[in-house]
């Protein structure tokens, strides 16, 4: 893998790059759609590639290793091609599943065992055998095991917390070197930074992870129940830190105002399942504002889902229309939705790009962003 920074934001810590994969190539700052078990729910691949511009999606360590498992996969020639997807791919590596997922876990030195939330059955976790897991699976940039610190967390548990990820890191990354792709092409791996909402631990796992010389770190354990300022706080704190020539990768964020905002620090790539997962319960993201389609005020609005919008759903069907679906219980109303959230959110990251190289992204952002939040 290989990163280029491309362009700066002359008043902000906003940045354009291409990162280039096995797979393709990869513009940044980007939004990866969230495919959890090998699909993005209710969206085609075709209309990923061809209509939502989506230039890299992820899959779940977790979710793939218990279905299909790693037989189907193995024998299939790895997700792309079990998926039909040729473009580029990145997998969590399982560990917040397994802590959020798992009623009945155990952590220790040596890995994490925990119970299937689909039949119960046994499980176990080692950093080399979440290595091996993720080469199965075929993803080009693969996410360390760690362990994602509760936002609430006092320090001293956030303390042991991090000195179980780190210890992980280094078994992880011993692994992945002394090991080969599986598939005819290279893989990498990106280091996960720990530390909850703490200055002196969220150093501390910067410090470690850049230790280790990988290809691209990712910023873990934020949105995940601090107050939206400690998250941004702690961007601004560790995106200064991190090398220059890699990327920078903000997991499970978020709104588009959280996007932006994390854009603006420094950070280029982001997932969250929001757009879809919102999507699917009738909420739509559009440049003027949130829509919940349910509501009755949008009953006998026959205008088109978003004028400003990119995607083909956003001018071929009305307000009036999409909410006779859902109030239906249309799975088409959910399709729909999710291909214009998408659209939205790529949309989104295409605009920061160009105002990046522009050069005016800080006063861009500061105009568009009371609209983004503001309920239609």
């Amino acid at each position: 893998m290989k990163f280029s920074k491309t362009a700066s934001d002359p008043h902000s810590g906003a940045r354009t790059g291409v990162i280039e994969t096995a797979h393709g190539s990869i513009r940044t700052p980007i939004f990866m759609p969230v495919g959890t078990v090998g699909s993005v729910k209710g969206v085609y691949h075709r209309d990923l590639a061809e209509d939502i511009g989506a230039e890299i999606i992820l899959g779940n360590t977790y979710h793939l290793y218990l279905r299909p498992g790693l037989e189907v996969l193995r024998e299939a020639g790895g997700l792309h091609r079990f998926e039909h997807w040729d473009r580029p791919i990145l997998t969590d590596s399982g560990g917040f599943q397994v802590f959020s997922l798992s009623p009945i876990r155990k952590l220790t030195p040596e890995g994490c065992t925990f119970r299937s939330h689909i039949d119960g059955s046994r499980h176990c976790f080692t950093p080399e055998n979440n290595v091996d897991t993720q080469q199965v699976i075929g993803a080009d940039i693969m996410m360390a095991l760690d362990e994602c610190c509760p936002g609430d967390a006092d320090h001293a548990y956030a303390r042991r917390s991090l000195d179980l990820t780190k210890g992980w890191l280094e078994r992880f990354a011993a692994r992945f070197h002394e090991t080969q792709p599986l598939y005819g092409y290279e893989q990498t791996f990106f280091p996960i930074i720990q530390g909850c909402v703490y200055e002196d631990l969220r150093r501390e796992a910067v410090s470690h992870a850049v230790g280790l010389g990988a290809e691209g770190y990712a910023i873990g354990g934020l949105a995940v129940g601090e107050p939206v300022e400690k998250m941004y706080e702690m961007l601004d704190l560790v995106c200064p830190l991190l090398p220059e020539d890699r990327p920078r990768y903000l997991m499970g964020v978020g709104t588009p105002s959280n996007i932006l905002e994390g854009i603006a620090r420094g950070v280029d790539m982001f997932d969250c399942v929001m757009p879809t997962r919102n999507g699917r319960n009738g909420m739509l993201f559009t440049w003027n504002g949130v829509m919940n389609l349910r509501n009755a005020k949008w009953e006998h609005d026959f205008s088109e889902l978003d004028p400003q919008g990119t995607s083909f759903v956003d001018h071929a069907y009305s307000k009036a229309y999409l909410r006779h679906l859902f109030i239906s219980g249309e799975m088409f109303a959910a399709m729909v939705a999710s291909e214009h959230n998408l659209a939205f959110y790529l949309d989104l990251v295409r605009q920061a790009r160009a105002h990046i190289e522009a050069g005016d992204f800080a006063a861009w952002k500061d105009a568009v962003l009371p609209a983004l939040s503001k309920r239609l």
